[in-house]
């Protein structure tokens, strides 16, 4: 099976459709799909749950979300509401999502 993790930095909504629309395409054509949210991607979620987007709420739903940032989330005054979504905060490299940890579990990574 494929492994696939994009990291979405980007907090351009229109970017970050294309993020969710490929995992869920992966994880539909049976592949392990991944999303990690980084950067300014981190700003996105509370407009994604309160207009409650399509999409967003697919992924979510199949626990294709695996990590939002912690420490970008911070920084961006959004940890506090983050948290409140019942989704992985990760900071396991200097409060960052770590790539290579996707990597040594044999993932694909790709940014965006």
């Amino acid at each position: 099976m494929d492994k696939v993790v994009i990291f979405a930095f980007n907090g351009n909504p229109m970017c970050f459709s294309h993020v969710l629309l490929n995992a869920l395409d992966m994880a539909e054509r049976g592949m392990d799909a991944r999303i990690v949210i980084e950067g300014e991607a981190v700003t996105l979620l509370k407009g994604l749950e309160e207009s409650n987007n399509p999409l967003y709420l697919k992924a979510k739903e199949k626990k294709l979300i695996d990590a939002i940032c912690k420490a970008c989330s911070a920084k961006l005054g959004v940890l506090d509401y983050n948290e409140t979504l019942g989704l992985p905060i990760v900071g396991d490299m200097s409060g960052h999502p770590s790539m290579a940890r996707y990597m040594e579990d044999e993932y694909t990574v790709i940014t965006l």
